[in-house]
């Protein structure tokens, strides 16, 4: 037999005590029970993987804003799924990428997004206009209202920032 961390039992009790809870209030933001399900259990997941757990005051606080930026995170990726969806709608039936292919694409995409939040809105958009739609610097500044240094500046802000978080 072996000893179970303080740590884990701390983290199983409290699944114990608000497990219920929390599924009920997940459930009320999704309309599927199964995907509330699915975020309650990644809530206690991420609650273990935290490297440092601090006594908890107040469990259901921090259950709830964990939860709420997973809830935040699964909203943004059905987005994106839809938008991608949406476009390989528009696409000739034999240039459809297969099943592997449209999830390597999904899972790019959502990468992408969670790099690209760290950004100003005018540099993301910059960055996505440049490198998603191909405008070039001069349509892009038309577009934004915004010179072609300022385009070239957002530019290199972005570049540095996917640099910085390993994207490129």
């Amino acid at each position: 037999m072996f000893a179970v961390p303080a740590a884990l039992n701390h983290v199983a009790s409290l699944y114990q005590q608000h497990h219920r809870w929390l599924l009920g209030w997940l459930r009320q933001r999704l309309d599927c029970p199964a995907q509330a399900a699915d975020l309650s259990q990644d809530t206690f997941v991420r609650l273990l993987q935290q490297p440092q757990r601090p006594t908890i005051d107040e469990p259901r606080a921090l259950l709830g804003t964990i939860a709420r930026g997973l809830l935040i995170d699964h909203y943004r990726r059905r987005s994106l799924e839809r938008a991608y969806l949406q476009a390989l709608a528009v696409l000739p039936e034999p240039l459809h990428p297969g099943p592997e292919e449209q999830l390597q694409h999904l899972q790019t995409l959502v990468a992408l997004d969670r790099v690209l939040d760290g950004l100003k809105p005018c540099v993301r958009e910059t960055f996505l206009l440049s490198q998603v739609e191909g405008l070039a610097y001069a349509e892009i500044a038309q577009r934004l209202g915004r010179s072609i240094s300022s385009i070239q500046q957002y530019m290199g802000q972005a570049l540095r920032h996917c640099h910085r978080q390993g994207l490129l």
